[in-house]
This record gives structure tokens, sequence and C-alpha cells, in this order.
């Protein structure tokens, strides 16, 4: 008797709702609450369904809302581990840690490849941020799913503490805004890095959104605690996106991200 579709899709629903399921618990040592938080982590722009004018259904609001959890237990976590070193030290090392280069060979490492639903020829660049992306997206998840306290526990014990090495973070030296300035002044390309917005947190803190302006369009933006810290994130999502595209060392971009 053969099977309905509906049926066959329910069935196969199920299996990789499963498979997710025992990706998180055997990653982070818990089982997710709400499994379609999870599932819209995994969920590229590129197979997502508009749900509203200009928004779709994809990870991209938990990679927002990741991005700002783990830049803050990143940070806490920093403060506890180094209680002599100074702020320059602190803020460079958190850089690092949240970069993309950083997040996308995190994301290699724990397998989410194995579960980031996209189309199928975005996968096949080694400089894509995807993993990066959904690494955030994740933990965005795990907050809402959890709360903070919990996601600070999980991201320090299972993330930086396991599958992270935070001396070979340290060690990493790439400078990313030198390279995309010095590629933008070899093609004669217009490249600028403006503060688009200071945002004040409590207790006094403060966090800075730049946006990279190519040639008079934006391509990429970042938030982070120093201005320094912002610029070097945002040169570092433009030259990975640019990397993909086959335009470094080429023609810039013809429309923003």
């Amino acid at each position: 008797m053969k099977i309905p579709l509906f049926q066959r899709r329910k069935k196969q629903q199920r299996s990789e709702d499963e498979a997710l399921i025992a990706f998180v618990k055997n990653i982070f040592g818990f089982t997710p609450g709400n499994i379609f938080l999870y599932k819209q982590a995994m969920r590229h722009r590129s197979i997502a369904a508009t749900i509203k004018a200009g928004v779709k259904d994809s990870n991209e609001r938990l990679e927002f809302l990741g991005d700002a959890v783990l830049g803050t237990i990143v940070a806490d976590y920093l403060f506890q581990k180094y209680p002599f070193r100074e702020e320059g030290f602190l803020t460079e090392t958190r850089s690092k840690i949240v970069s993309r280069a950083t997040l996308n060979k995190l994301g290699w490492k724990i397998g989410i490849h194995k579960h980031l639903l996209t189309s199928p020829d975005l996968t096949k660049h080694p400089s894509s941020t995807l993993m990066g992306d959904a690494m955030e997206a994740l933990i965005g998840a795990i907050y809402i799913d959890k709360g903070f306290r919990f996601t600070q526990q999980r991201v320090v014990r299972y993330l930086l503490e396991i599958h992270m090495d935070i001396t070979d973070v340290i060690d990493t030296e790439v400078n990313y805004k030198s390279r995309m300035l010095e590629w933008a002044q070899h093609h004669k390309h217009l490249l600028e890095f403006r503060l688009a917005e200071e945002i004040t947190l409590k207790r006094q803190q403060r966090q800075y959104r730049i946006e990279l302006v190519l040639n008079e369009k934006v391509i990429a933006e970042a938030i982070d605690y120093s201005i320094k810290g912002a610029e070097q994130r945002a040169a570092e999502k433009a030259f990975l996106r640019l990397s993909e595209a086959g335009q470094i060392g080429g023609d810039p971009p013809h429309s923003t991200p």
C-alpha cells in the first residue's frame, strides 16, 4: 500500500526534528523546549518564505539577538578569566572570539552544516558566513527558549571551554580592516567606516554600530562595545562576502546585501 504524500512528509519532518533535538542535546547537554525556535535558527533566508513585506521566516532575527547575547557572555567570561589584563586586551580578544572566522570554524566543528537549511550552492564557498550566522542564531534560540543565565552557562561550558581553544584564538592575527583598506586603495575604490548609531546601555555602557560603505553603498555593518571592534567586525563581514562573491581583487559589489 502506497503511503500518502502528506504522511511521508510528516514522517520526514519528524525525523528531521528528532535529529535537530539530538544535535542540541549532544552539543549543549539539554533538550530544547520549543523546537520551532531551533528550526528557525537553522533556516537561511535563501529558502525562507516571506511572512510580511520585507520580512522572511529566516534565522536573521535570531542571528541579530544571538550576536548581542554572545557578545555579553564573552565579555563577562573574559573579564572573569583574565582579572589582571587591560581593557584593550579584553576588547581585542572578545572581537576575535565573536568574529565570523572563529564562529564559522566553530559551526563547522560542531556540525551545524548537517542541519542548516539553505540553497545548495551557498554551502560550496569555504569563506561563507553561513555557519557563523547560524551559530549566532542558535544562541539566540537558546536565549529565548531558556533565558540568559542558562544560555550563559551552556555557551561557556560547552562552546568556550570544550569546543574552542581560547589561546589559539588569542594568537590569531587577522586584521580585516587593513586588508579591506589595502584592497580598496589598490583598486581605487572609495571605502569608509561610518558611525551609524551609538547605543547607551545600562550602567553607562555603550555599543557602536558601524557601517562599512564601499563606493557609497553600505555592504556590511556590525555592533561592538568599541568603535574599533565594530569596524573590525564590519570589515570581516565585508571581506568574507566579497571573497564568496569572487569580488575581492575585482569589481566592487553592485548592490547592498
